[in-house]
């Protein structure tokens, strides 16, 4: 079994195509296949399922899969702390930020790192936080950005970033305006307007309702907070959103503070717990741990 043939698996179950992995892998596309098969010949066992429109990864194949990341991991993992122990830090930084997040400036980070660190390659992929805690705990991503709500994800080092508190926000003409916040529980029947599962906003307010014993009535959802500005402010439904968003669109919306209980959006700087996945990984936390405040 060769390090290349693991590479080579590797890419096509993650783009599920042996076209687009030998693409990835700078090679031809036979080449890929031919060092797949002998990789099953190897083995004796068949790896990918070729059958349908997409590659699938076959019982075996499956079972292969978190030791050829380990395999892979280890040898990376050598290689930069023999990097690292001549003073280097180089290879691939492998970071993950939380679907509509942008109330920390990653784009500094990341900019910052990249003057300290130019020989390190950058990848940034934006996902659900169960998707960002996934990579992290299987290794394909060093660090993330993920929203918490109340609860802290376990296996995971954390450092909130961010701790803001949700409004409602209505037009002015809303019968909700009148006051100056707004109990949980008056939202239950109203038609609500969100950002998407796994976000800051979103977790804080499913976690809250589901305390509260009932399932918020979401009739519209939209990645963008501009977005929930415009549709609430066409008096669509009360849109839910931080604090110091709300706030920003005074003139357009009324933002009611929600009470009883109040609700909390949360997001947090997150890597393994042993230590992120390589030594540009523990470079990050260090360079964010010491420019971001502790919340």
């Amino acid at each position: 079994m060769e390090l290349r043939q693991l590479e080579y698996f590797l890419a096509v179950v993650e783009e599920q195509s042996f076209t687009r992995a030998a693409a990835r892998m700078h090679v031809a596309q036979p080449g890929v296949s031919a060092q797949i098969r002998r990789l099953e010949r190897e083995l004796g066992q068949e790896l990918l399922d070729r059958t349908g429109p997409a590659v699938r990864l076959t019982q075996a194949g499956a079972t292969l899969l978190p030791h050829a990341r380990a395999a892979l991991s280890a040898v990376t993992g050598a290689r930069l702390a023999l990097d690292e122990l001549a003073g280097l830090v180089r290879g691939r930084l492998t970071a993950g930020i939380v679907t509509s997040f942008s109330s920390v400036p990653v784009s500094d980070l990341l900019a910052d790192f990249h003057r300290t660190y130019p020989e390190v390659e950058i990848r940034l992929s934006e996902a659900s936080s169960d998707q960002l805690v996934a990579g992290l705990r299987d290794g394909r991503l060093d660090v993330a950005m993920i929203s918490t709500g109340t609860r802290l994800p376990a296996g995971l080092n954390t450092r909130v970033v961010v701790d803001e508190a949700l409004v409602a926000a209505v037009v002015p003409e809303d019968p909700l305006a009148a006051g100056g916040e707004v109990a949980l529980a008056d939202l239950r029947d109203r038609p609500l307007i969100c950002l998407p599962p796994g976000t800051g906003a979103r977790t804080g307010l499913d976690e809250a309702c589901e305390a509260a014993g009932f399932r918020p009535r979401v009739t519209m959802e939209a990645g963008d907070p501009h977005r929930l500005v415009e549709l609430a402010g066409r008096g669509l439904g009360v849109a839910v959103l931080p604090a110091p968003f709300a706030r920003s669109h005074g003139g357009r919306l009324r933002g009611l503070e929600i009470v009883a209980p109040r609700i909390r959006a949360r997001v947090a700087l997150a890597w393994p717990a042993e230590r992120p996945a390589s030594p540009a990984g523990q470079a990050f936390v260090d360079l964010a741990c010491a420019v971001l405040p502790a919340l």
